[in-house]
């Protein structure tokens, strides 16, 4: 039987259903369901201890949500992640980052800069763990300072619409940056700019930002 070295993420206010969902697409996001890797509905009761309707039904919203697709007699599929996604993601993302640093530039806060600083240490401190999950959780931290200096809460919802989307791709790229001496540079030359209320270096160092990482992504497709 395949084991999918999966934990169910029990949560007593959400429905079944709704648990088996969040329990798959963290799987899926952060690498431990692999892409094209099939998803057995009875083994995946079986480990997750609970019927196949609500594995069915979890599955079916993946599927919507783009993470899952179905073959003809395969069944379901963890989704590739393509090229074409992956920059139509990216470039959606840099829209949104490039408005949210040229924002930071004329708004943040002593306090938020000070948060922003302890986000961009605690980043370089987690990279020592060489702990990937970790690794890409601090750089969601880091960017979330960015976004709530900003000032403007309908930015922060659109970034969170796409917040999951982005982790898959950046869990990838942290995965293959085992230093992660780039990542860090990045962000200090973005802490910096905005610090300086530089709103054109800050959208430029951003644009790097993400560039660097579609590319390394993109080489890590054509493998």
């Amino acid at each position: 039987m395949q084991d999918y070295h999966l934990v169910l993420q029990t949560d007593d206010f959400l429905p079944l259903r709704d648990v088996v969902f969040n329990t798959l697409r963290q799987g899926i996001l952060r690498g431990e369901l692999k892409p094209g890797e099939r998803l057995m509905e009875i083994h995946l009761a079986d480990q997750l201890g609970v019927s196949r309707t609500p594995i069915r039904e979890a599955i079916r919203m993946l599927e919507l949500e783009g993470l899952v697709i179905m073959m003809p007699r395969k069944g379901a599929m963890v989704a590739s992640i393509s090229k074409e996604d992956l920059k139509d993601v990216l470039e959606v993302r840099k829209a949104l980052d490039r408005l949210a640093v040229s924002l930071a530039c004329e708004r943040i806060t002593p306090d938020g800069l000070a948060s922003l600083k302890v986000a961009a240490t605690n980043f370089k401190d987690v990279t020592k763990t060489l702990d990937s999950t970790k690794i890409a959780e601090a750089d969601v931290a880091f960017h979330d300072e960015i976004h709530k200096a900003s000032g403007n809460k309908r930015l922060s919802v659109m970034v969170s619409n796409l917040a999951e989307r982005i982790y898959r791709y950046r869990f990838e790229y942290i995965k293959e940056s085992y230093d992660c001496v780039q990542l860090i540079e990045e962000h200090d030359e973005i802490v910096k700019c905005i610090e300086k209320g530089d709103k054109e270096g800050a959208v430029a160092a951003i644009d790097r930002h993400i560039d660097n990482q579609e590319s390394s992504i993109i080489k890590q497709l054509e493998l």
